[in-house]
């Protein structure tokens, strides 16, 4: 049975790149109907950040990313915190001392930098076990306890890099448990992963280099080697580097509050490395269940394109039905809505949605809807074709554009077949006329199709806002 885990740092928010390793680890689990764990790794209580851990919480819930055990949610082979199992980590610690596979280390911080300047100073790599002590102490827990490595070449698999290989000049002895008592990540989580007998190990780029000493350690407890599958880095917007603070690795609950729907979240971080070999870009949370498979995830890194989150999420949102939208903007609408009843706000919404990228626009296209613009004919002179206009010109198609719309019905279809004998009778172009009359009820950069937001507006708002556009001229 397959059975993956995320085991994150409580040491901050979670940005992409640590929630597409569990995103990956959930659908191998969810694929082969597997179980998925999440464990926590909170051994390093000097970089630990208060709330973290419910901030994970928070970013799998986001995204749907149920526990078959883990912290919240317990199971057989609880705790899953590392730092409530600590007397696991000296049982397995004593296997390794009792085969004369780990030791005590006696040197001090500064003894062990004296190592590595002499190293350097001689220009070779430092290797702890040239400095291995002969006749080791006792371990007490007082000092740190270190694997004693047997080093040899290693060769191995990895489902997503390929073979691999290392020389022995990489492994040596590293720290198993350190002086306050708490493992490292290099020991603690190899005895997690046998304890809980997982089947895939997923994680990033960054440890891989650590493998030749992991594969060391295995050998030394006498264990099985689960599947590896190390993921690439996600690179920034250029390709040239890795994603980082400045590139938009920032909290992922951020892009939530920003107006990006968990779907979108949820498709595009799967598709950053991964495609299932088609020119498809959208996916349902059960299309990538029924469709991901590691063998599909590149070798290489992952582009982060805000661009193209920007217009995943623009699909996304206009897949919505309209009940679904609205019980999801909520909190988006603009100042002066709440004034309005909930059956004129739907249908401000249902004109908005297709022009939506991302919930936050929701004031953007609609502020005019519930409170009156103020006329800025600036807006008129910086456009491109209007600019070209005398302004006594507009104002003449306003006042004949009022005129036409005192006698018109106010339905969508009536609209624009006043509005298309407004181009017949005036001669003017579409994009000229239609551009106008948008400007002088709306005043806004962006707004829906004109008659529909005309229609929502009404017959004596549309014709008061042409009267004051005429006015301020």
């Amino acid at each position: 049975m397959v059975r993956t885990r995320f085991a994150p740092s409580p040491t901050g928010f979670m940005h992409v790149g640590n929630l597409r390793t569990g995103l990956f680890a959930w659908l191998t689990a969810r694929h082969a109907g597997g179980d998925f764990i999440l464990r926590l790794e909170d051994t390093d209580k000097n970089r630990e950040v208060e709330g973290s851990a419910d901030h994970i919480l928070e970013c799998l819930n986001m995204l749907g990313l149920e526990r078959d055990e883990g912290i919240d949610v317990g199971g057989p082979y609880a705790p899953y915190m590392q730092s409530e199992r600590l007397a696991i980590y000296r049982e397995w610690a004593q296997r390794l001392i009792d085969t004369g596979r780990a030791y005590a280390d006696p040197y001090t911080a500064e003894q062990v930098q004296q190592f590595r300047e002499q190293a350097q100073a001689e220009k070779r790599p430092f290797l702890y076990r040239n400095h291995r002590p002969e006749n080791p102490p006792t371990w007490d827990g007082t000092t740190p306890l270190r694997f004693k490595s047997e080093p040899k070449s290693y060769e191995w698999h990895d489902e997503v890099m390929g073979d691999l290989h290392a020389g022995a000049e990489v492994v040596d002895d590293f720290i198993l448990i350190k002086s306050d008592g708490y493992p490292t990540y290099n020991f603690a989580h190899i005895v997690d992963d046998a304890a809980m007998q997982v089947t895939h190990v997923i994680r990033g780029q960054e440890f891989i280099s650590s493998m030749p000493n992991y594969l060391n350690l295995y050998e030394a407890l006498g264990l099985e080697l689960p599947i590896f599958a190390t993921m690439p880095h996600i690179l920034n917007e250029n390709g040239n580097k890795k994603l980082g603070k400045r590139d938009g690795a920032k909290d992922v609950l951020e892009y939530v509050r920003e107006g990006y729907l968990p779907e979108t979240l949820l498709s595009f971080i799967a598709t950053l490395g991964w495609n299932d070999g088609t020119e498809q870009e959208l996916f349902t949370r059960q299309e990538l269940i029924e469709k991901f498979t590691l063998d599909r995830v590149q070798h290489s890194g992952a582009r982060f394109d805000e661009k193209r989150l920007l217009w995943m999420n623009g699909q996304f949102i206009r897949q919505l039905s309209l009940d679904d939208l609205w019980n999801r903007v909520v909190d988006f609408w603009p100042e002066g809505a709440e004034n309005s009843n909930d059956d004129y706000r739907r249908q401000v919404l249902a004109l908005a949605q297709d022009r939506l990228k991302t919930l936050h626009d929701l004031p953007t296209l609609t502020s005019y809807f519930f409170a009156e613009p103020t006329p800025d004919w600036s807006m008129i002179d910086d456009n491109k074709q209007l600019s070209k206009i005398d302004r006594g010109r507009l104002v003449e198609l306003l006042g004949a554009t009022k005129s036409a719309l005192e006698s018109s019905d106010f339905s969508a279809d009536a609209l624009q077949q006043t509005l298309n004998n407004l181009l017949e009778q005036t001669g003017e172009k579409p994009g000229t006329l239609f551009s106008l009359i948008r400007f002088a009820i709306t005043w806004a950069p962006f707004s829906p199709a004109l008659p529909e937001t005309m229609e929502v507006l009404g017959r004596d708002r549309t014709l008061q806002r042409l009267q004051s556009a005429i006015d301020a001229a």
